[in-house]
């Protein structure tokens, strides 16, 4: 059987408000968890400002890392001229080669995308 409870609307807005305020604080202490664990990754307001200034975010997460074009070309196994031609914007790269690249670089493959096209 169904219990029903009446009260005022002004207080159940004050409740409600209560109840996104908690969620909003859980999301926040599990992030700072996330960042305590070192499972977080907090990234530096330079290199944000440079995605979204519209910087080629395959050369901005690479110089990010500290790796040079041809240290990421070992590491990602991608050829050295991809690499240059990608951040140049000259080709997009194929799914294959972004998604090693990503995984070099440590990375989404959405975050090797410039912002502004999505």
């Amino acid at each position: 059987m169904n219990e029903m409870v009446t009260i005022p609307k002004d207080e159940y807005l004050r409740l409600k408000e209560i109840e996104e305020d908690m969620a909003d604080l859980n999301s926040a202490a599990d992030v700072l968890a996330r960042i305590k664990a070192g499972t977080e990754e907090l990234i530096p307001s330079a290199v944000v400002d440079r995605l979204l200034a519209g910087d080629a975010p395959l050369m901005v997460w690479r110089e990010h890392r500290g790796l040079s074009q041809a240290e990421l070309a070992r590491q990602s196994g991608v050829n050295r001229i991809q690499i240059i031609d990608i951040e140049a914007g000259r080709k997009t790269g194929s799914a294959a080669t972004l998604k090693k690249l990503a995984i070099a670089l440590m990375v989404d493959m959405d975050d090797l995308f410039d912002a502004r096209d999505q």
